[in-house]
Formats: structure tokens, C-alpha cells, sequence
């Protein structure tokens, strides 16, 4: 009979030899992982070892702490998932975690969003990845890496073909390396979701949005794309679109907080009348306007049976097209999510909402507006409901229960695909 593990008491003696002052957050995290032996012995645990818990007291992981971890960790197999998300780990702990990374054959899921990461420590972190053949999901939101740093992981997409998702939002990647990206991912067989969220351009040429185009004109893996913040406009959806006729894969697409307007979006009604891959669009934040929502509806109501959720939150629409909306909604039983906020809700818009709700046509938690009367008018409240509406959140007591106000409706509806 093997004897258990301890991690806890490895890492007091790891930092014994290390020379190292214990981190009492991570040797907390040890413990309960300890005494949790059902879950360690049969599917493996996640190590959640998040500056931003509120539940306990933290101190956040330095790059010493992260040395002594996963010193730790090396050889222990039970330990499926590392979750660093808000710490303070700067590029001289990347090294400690690319070491760990080409010698630890157990990680699937590495979270290291919201650190101090830069190029050095991303050319460090994505060269391990080479040849690296377990780790399916990494989340490097948030660090600076740059367009240098972003490069390193284009090339790090030619060779390997383990990964699964990859999350490079908010790292301040360049034109250059999104065309990399773009072009690894046309050989690319593995990777199913990316997020690219907010690069750094500085022309309005698109041609990031054209050669994104261009991949999934030849990519047949890909369930899930963000492209946020991209300063993409009627151009770059026409180019989409253009692609997405004959891509098979692709079911999530995130195109908010972009400048598309009505006639932009009038390119997507035309793909959706032809589409039957796309379940989940985001148009959030953009300028479709009455014209734009008419546009889909008519593609919703009469051609479309495979979009599942849409996003059109603050897009100047006001009573004609949420009207129209509702009025797909009505004919197409497959949309079942739908987000209207921001956007200028007249009587007629509330009324038509609220006979969705009430009839059950729209369930309340897959919409993020509640009805109520007052002074003998129907209103719409807000509620906090939405695709990805809190990308980074976490609770602040005890675990997330309602899974469509934490925005995982998207990573239930792809997840069957990853």
C-alpha cells in the first residue's frame, strides 16, 4: 500500500531547504487539498491559489513563493490544476514555471492571469510549451507580454498540439503577432478556443480582421474565438462573415465592444439565414441600432434553428427592433438566451419582454431584464445575466451557484466541444 502524499509538510520541508519563509496563504491551500483525499485519488484537484480570494487571508505569491511550490508539486501527479490568477509573479517566476512545466507530466489547467509577466517570462513560458504534451488550458490574461511576447507563442502554435484553450486578452498583443497567431492557427488542429481580446493596433486598415478571416476559411477545429476591442467595423465583418460560410467548427464568436454598426450586422443576418454551426453570437457594445436588429430578427424568425444566445447590450436599439426581437424570439424555439440592457426600452418594448417571461417562452434566468409594474406600466429592471459579462469573476463568498448570472452559459454551450 503506497503511502499518502503530504503537501503540506513537503512544503515546509521545501522551504527549509530552500532557505525560504513560508507563504501561509499557499501552505492554507496545502492543507485543504490534504484533506481532501476522494477527489485527489480519483479525478485529480485544482490548487486555487488566487490573490483575489476573499475568503481567507492572502498573501499574495511572489516568484520565491512560486520557486518553493513548485519544488513541491514536481513529481506529484494528483495535481491537475494551479489557479495563480492576481498575484505578484514577475518573469523570474515564469522560469520557475516553465521549469515546472517541461518536467511535470500531471498540469492540465495553469491560470496566470493578472500577474507582473512580461516578454522575457512569455518567451519562457511558451518555449516550454514545445514540448510540453498535457496542458490543455492556459490563461495568461492580463500580462503585459507585448507583440514580442505574443510572437513567441505564435511559434509555440505550430509545434504543439496539446492545447486546447489559450487566453491571451488584455497582454497588449501587437498587429504583428495577431497575424501570427492567425497564420499558426491555419495549421493549428488542437486549439478549440482563443481569446485575443484587446490588442494594441494602430491602423485602421483591418488587416488583423482579414487574415483572422483568412484562418477560418481553413481552420476546422476552432470552437471559440473573442475578439473584443478590435476596432473592428462593417469591413472586418463582411470579411468574417465571408469566412464563416463554409467554416463547420466555430460556435461561439465574440465581436463586442467593436464599432459595427446596422450595416455591418446585416452581413451576419445574411450568415445566419445559411450558418448551422453558430450558437452563440456577442455584439455587446457596438451601434447596431433599430436597422441592425432588424436584420436579425428577420434571420432569426425564418431561416435560422441553431443560435442559441445573443448578446446586443448598449447598441442604441430602441422600441422597433427589441419589438422585433421578441418577435423572433416567438418563432424560433432554439433561442433561448437573450441580452437587451443598455439599450432604450419604450412600453412596447417592455410589454413584449415581459409576455416572453411570463408565457415561459424566456426563462428568467437567460435574459438580463426582469419585468415589474408600477403606476399601471410594465418596466424592465437589470439584471446581472450575460455572456462573459464577468469574464474575471469570482464570488466573494463561497462557490458560484447560478451559473448563467456568472457568465458560464458560453463555457456550458462550448464545453461539450473541448
Amino acid at each position: 500500500m503506497s503511502v499518502r502524499p503530504d503537501l503540506h509538510q513537503h512544503y515546509v520541508g521545501a522551504c527549509q531547504n530552500l532557505g525560504q519563509p513560508g507563504n501561509p496563504f499557499v501552505a492554507h491551500v496545502l492543507q485543504e487539498a490534504d484533506e481532501n483525499d476522494k477527489i485527489r485519488w480519483t479525478k485529480g484537484i485544482m490548487l486555487k491559489i488566487a490573490g483575489n480570494n476573499h475568503l481567507v487571508p492572502v498573501q499574495r505569491v511572489t516568484d520565491d513563493d512560486l520557486q518553493v511550490l513548485v519544488s513541491v508539486l514536481r513529481n506529484t501527479a494528483f495535481v491537475t490544476g494551479l489557479d495563480l490568477r492576481c498575484n505578484v509573479v514577475t518573469d523570474a517566476g515564469a522560469k520557475h514555471m516553465a521549469t515546472f512545466l517541461q518536467e511535470n507530466s500531471a498540469l492540465q489547467h495553469l491560470n496566470l492571469m493578472f500577474n507582473d509577466i512580461g516578454t522575457s517570462g512569455a518567451e519562457l513560458i511558451a518555449g516550454a510549451l514545445h514540448r510540453n504534451e498535457t496542458l490543455v488550458y492556459l490563461r495568461m490574461t492580463g500580462n503585459k507580454i507585448g507583440n514580442k511576447g505574443g510572437m513567441f507563442f505564435a511559434s509555440m502554435l505550430q509545434t504543439n498540439s496539446t492545447l486546447e484553450k489559450l487566453d491571451l486578452g488584455d497582454c497588449d498583443l501587437g498587429t504583428q503577432c495577431l497575424i501570427a497567431i492567425a497564420t499558426a492557427l491555419t495549421q493549428n488542429k488542437s486549439l478549440k478556443a482563443i481569446n485575443l481580446n484587446r490588442p494594441l493596433l494602430y491602423s485602421q486598415e483591418e488587416e488583423t480582421t482579414v487574415h483572422v478571416a483568412l484562418m477560418l476559411k481553413n481552420n476546422y477545429s476552432l470552437v471559440e474565438l473573442h475578439l473584443c476591442k478590435h476596432e473592428m467595423r462593417n469591413f472586418g465583418v463582411e470579411r468574417l462573415c465571408e469566412a464563416l460560410y463554409g467554416n463547420s467548427s466555430l460556435r461561439y464568436l465574440d465581436l463586442s465592444c467593436n464599432k459595427i454598426t446596422c450595416d455591418g450586422v446585416k452581413f451576419l443576418g445574411e450568415l445566419l439565414k445559411r450558418n448551422q454551426t453558430l450558437e452563440i453570437l456577442d455584439l455587446n457594445a457596438n451601434r447596431i441600432e433599430d436597422e441592425g436588429a432588424v436584420s436579425l430578427s428577420d434571420a432569426l424568425a425564418s431561416y435560422n434553428r441553431t443560435l442559441r444566445a445573443l448578446s446586443l447590450v448598449s447598441n442604441n436599439v430602441s422600441g422597433k427592433g427589441l419589438v422585433a426581437l421578441s418577435g423572433a424570439m416567438k418563432k424560433n424555439t432554439e433561442l433561448s438566451y437573450i441580452y437587451i440592457w443598455g439599450n432604450k426600452f419604450d412600453e412596447a418594448t417592455c410589454t413584449a419582454f415581459s409576455e416572453l417571461i411570463q408565457t415561459g417562452r424566456l426563462k428568467p434566468n437567460c435574459t438580463d431584464v426582469e419585468p415589474y409594474e408600477a403606476d399601471g406600466h410594465v418596466h424592465l429592471a437589470e439584471l446581472s445575466h450575460g455572456l462573459q459579462k464577468h469574464y474575471y469573476w469570482t464570488p466573494r463568498c463561497g462557490e458560484g451557484t447560478n451559473r448563467d448570472a456568472n457568465a458560464s452559459l458560453a463555457i456550458a454551450a462550448v464545453s461539450e466541444y473541448l
